[in-house]
């Protein structure tokens, strides 16, 4: 690879890397726990912690501290993994976006279209998978040697209009 092409990469890595900070820190404990969290041994860990507490429950006599213990543990458990994995996911998410937008616009018989698309509304999203629900039907009609737009009206009667052009971003 280039180095004229990773320098975005090499560029961005450096200045997180220098500020440091709160974001950087957030991330990588947010992506070391749910790799943790994710792992096949926490699961039989929390089987355990609560096969040790229902175990328990005699010697407690099944008393409401008995109970709130497990309640408020697993309650506080919930509450900050949540956050935790979500960070991960939206992190990893964005990283596959970008990744898919490069290979959108280093392709160059692709639609540009398609870059950013994660950011359309939900009408837009559902308009476009219209508008490509009807292109996999010419394409099946060509293969089965009809025309693609008998096959498309014929298959599409009740589809909505396609999706308006898109602006294209600037490279």
């Amino acid at each position: 690879m280039p180095t004229d092409n990773r320098r975005p990469y090499v560029e961005a890595h450096e200045q997180v890397r220098k500020s440091g900070g709160m974001n950087l820190w957030f991330s990588r404990f947010a992506s070391s726990t749910a790799q943790l969290v994710g792992h096949p041994y926490m699961f039989l860990f929390a089987v355990v912690v609560l096969v040790v507490w229902a175990a328990s429950g005699p010697f407690f006599h099944y008393s409401d501290t008995w109970q709130l213990i497990i309640n408020t543990g697993t309650t506080i458990i919930t509450f900050l993994v949540v956050f935790l994995i979500q960070n991960t996911q939206n992190r990893d998410a964005k990283a596959l976006h970008l990744k898919l937008d490069e290979l959108i616009r280093s392709h160059h018989p692709a639609s540009d279209d398609l870059i950013d698309i994660q950011k359309l509304s939900d009408e837009e999203l559902d308009d476009l998978e219209k508008r490509y629900e009807k292109i996999r039907i010419a394409c099946e009609a060509r293969r089965a040697g009809r025309q693609p737009e008998v096959a498309a009206k014929r298959d599409a009667k009740h589809d909505a209009p396609a999706a308006s052009p898109q602006k294209k971003p600037a490279a």
